[in-house]
């Protein structure tokens, strides 16, 4: 569920408000519950580990593809990766925050459980 939750960019806590008021401009709050994003300093810099993540294994994936499957040269594989490796972890900023919002509901039950909104 609250997987679900954050790959569709909405609140950990009530799955109804949007995490992002823009491209990358995250809400302060939850427009649907009032859930607080704000955490920490530095909490948001967990999304950068999973950002690099994701983007080695889908680089690495795709240089494999590229290579073993389609047959291309080394040298044309490595530039379609370098591409890749710019441009999506831009694009999965959004979800890499999301998805640390979520590992961290999950796993500090505590403040998950406080967080429950009203009627469970």
């Amino acid at each position: 569920m609250t997987l679900l939750r954050a790959l569709r960019l909405r609140c950990p806590r009530c799955g109804q408000g949007r995490l992002f008021d823009g491209l990358f401009r995250m809400h302060e709050a939850c427009p649907a519950c009032g859930a607080s994003f704000r955490r920490e300093q530095g909490f948001y810099l967990g999304s950068i580990y999973i950002n690099y993540g994701f983007t080695v294994l889908g680089t690495g994936g795709l240089y494999a593809l590229l290579v073993l499957a389609c047959g291309w040269s080394h040298r044309a594989a490595l530039t379609a990766c370098l591409g890749a490796a710019v441009v999506f972890p831009v694009w999965f900023f959004r979800w890499a925050r999301s998805l640390l919002l979520a590992l961290d509901g999950s796993v500090n039950r505590q403040q998950a459980a406080d967080a429950e909104p009203p009627g469970g």
